[in-house]
């Protein structure tokens, strides 16, 4: 071949025929998860560069700031009417801005702005070597009890990096809900996994067990990504693309041009419904429902409570809104398949879960257990299939994030000499020796149980309304059996706290500084707001309740 013939080539290469056409993004209708992902990665520096001194105040500030900007963005948003008439997709169709999304969003991120109040908590545990210590490791790379977890200690060393890393995981749950591509999902879903599993395997104290709740949360999360991944790939093999949009006209069969290499597997029922198998089944161990629930009480329990509160609350936010976007903006076509797979899932959720903890010891075991039953409920309003599912699901994920994160702090308050006393036994009496701490645990408790004038109540009652308007009658009988199952165990530790004689060596009441009680505050006005007066909140869930295709 001659030079020139080569010359002619390359420059019939390079002629600018299609230009790649610079992305068009939305900057202010992402801005959220922009302020939180650049705080996220401004904490990096600060570990960086800031004395470690000064570490602590430094990151809790820009932590507080940059949740409550990303707050006060979603509101304008809202405001502006991107929930309601002005809804669209954004960043060249990977995220949708619409009423779930920022409802979804502005939920995270209340949520996580409560969390990180208890994660910077330093008044619990007794002072060591005259430093103020929090849940968190000193020193999260000492091997546990080795001589260098020891000096770290003495020297006083607190993992400030927890707070970066939360705000990370929060960054990657504000997509997760909105993501409108299933590569955008799936990056989200990491993006907010790989925070957590850190932030599983640094408490203080039982670091051994911490550590292994961590193993066990990264090795089954691996496992449930690549199912999710496999299921993608499945997905794009069975509609040539991606994009919600376009797999939804695929199910349904609007497609008019077809891509020559995807010809053959296009349309292919098998790839379909073993790829939405797989795609939900990676979303339901992210909830925890049953049988994808083994992970929960094992990481709930041995994770820094802090986290685990922030765990329990935040990550079933998002995961319950990926799921609803998948099942009513991808497969409503498809929806004579997947719902009586929810009708089975929902029903052995909600009894498993109800069942199981009757036989917890641990009060954070119990809670892990009472948060898959909760999981089996909200699938109830997923299964209704009408704008009130959607509307009663964001309710109740409102209601329910505010009521564990509160609950979970309080169980950071009982302590005795190892730390914090989780065994059920020790909260015997406790009612006598602190009674407002077990007040207030008793009203997030009757939440938990769907007492009315609580929001567990309204939550409830409006996703069981739905289900029974979208058919799911049946269904709606279980969950109340299954209600009624949780409360006796709910009632149990209620019973426990108030009618029992304290023990002589019994744990003692810790006395939080005001973060701590601003977020244990915060619970208890959620809940008893959201109980008595739900009205304006079902209202705005109501608004907010229509997806954008």
């Amino acid at each position: 071949m001659s030079a020139s013939a080569v010359h002619s080539l390359w420059t019939m290469a390079a002629d600018p025929v299609d230009k790649i056409g610079a992305p068009k993004i939305e900057y202010g209708q992402l801005s959220p998860t922009l302020i939180v992902i650049g705080a996220a990665v401004v904490g990096v520096l600060i570990e960086a560069f800031v004395p470690r001194k000064s570490r602590y105040c430094v990151q809790l500030f820009v932590s507080v700031v940059a949740l409550a900007a990303a707050f006060a963005a979603v509101v304008g948003l809202a405001a502006r009417g991107f929930g309601t008439t002005k809804a669209q997709i954004a960043a060249m169709g990977a995220i949708a801005v619409d009423g779930p999304a920022l409802f979804l969003q502005g939920t995270i991120l209340l949520a996580g702005l409560v969390a990180v109040f208890t994660f910077a908590e330093r008044r619990l545990d007794p002072v060591a070597h005259g430093n103020r210590v929090d849940s968190f490791v000193a020193q999260a790379g000492a091997v546990p009890g080795s001589e260098g977890e020891q000096a770290a200690t003495k020297a006083g060393f607190s993992t400030t990096e927890v707070f970066p890393l939360a705000l990370f995981a929060i960054g990657g749950m504000l997509v997760f809900p909105a993501a409108n591509d299933l590569l955008t999902f799936f990056i989200a879903l990491e993006v907010f996994s790989l925070p957590l599993y850190l932030l599983c395997a640094l408490a203080r104290r039982k670091r051994l067990m911490s550590q292994e709740a961590a193993v066990k949360y990264f090795l089954l999360g691996a496992f449930a990504s690549a199912f999710t991944l496999f299921g993608i790939a499945l997905l794009y093999g069975y509609a040539g693309s991606v994009s919600y949009a376009t797999i939804a006209n695929v199910v349904e069969g609007n497609v008019t041009t077809v891509d020559p290499a995807l010809a053959d597997t296009m349309g292919n029922d098998a790839l379909l419904l073993i790829g939405v198998a797989m795609v939900v089944m990676g979303l339901l161990f992210k909830v925890g429902a049953v049988p994808f629930h083994m992970w929960t009480p094992d990481v709930y329990q041995g994770a820094p409570t802090p986290v685990t509160g922030f765990m329990a609350a935040a990550t079933k936010v998002a995961a319950f809104g990926a799921l609803l976007r998948l099942l009513y903006v991808v497969l409503p076509g498809l929806r004579w398949d997947w719902r009586p797979v929810m009708w089975g899932i929902a029903i052995i959720t909600m009894l498993g879960g109800a069942i199981v903890a009757i036989t917890q010891t641990d009060i954070k075991r119990l809670l892990a257990y009472s948060s898959i039953a909760h999981a089996g409920f909200i699938l109830a309003g997923v299964i209704a299939t009408t704008p009130d599912g959607v509307s009663s699901v964001l309710f109740y994920l409102a209601a329910y994030s505010f009521v564990t994160i509160g609950a979970f702090a309080v169980v950071t308050l009982v302590r005795d000499a190892g730390g914090e006393a989780t065994h059920l036994s020790k909260w015997a009496g406790l009612g006598r020796r602190s009674p407002l701490v077990a007040a207030v645990f008793a009203v997030f408790l009757l939440a938990f149980a769907g007492i009315p004038l609580t929001s567990g109540f309204t939550g409830k009652f409006a996703v069981f309304k739905a289900a029974a308007e979208g058919g799911a009658g049946a269904l709606v009988v279980v969950g109340v059996l299954s209600s009624a199952i949780a409360a006796f165990f709910y009632i149990r530790v209620i019973v426990l706290m108030f009618f029992s004689e304290p023990k002589t060596d019994g744990p003692t009441v810790a006395v939080p500084s005001p973060l701590t009680m601003t977020a244990i505050g915060v619970g208890v006005a959620v809940t008893l707001v959201l109980g008595v007066a739900p009205q304006y909140f079902l209202d705005l869930a109501g608004q907010a309740g229509v997806f954008v295709r």
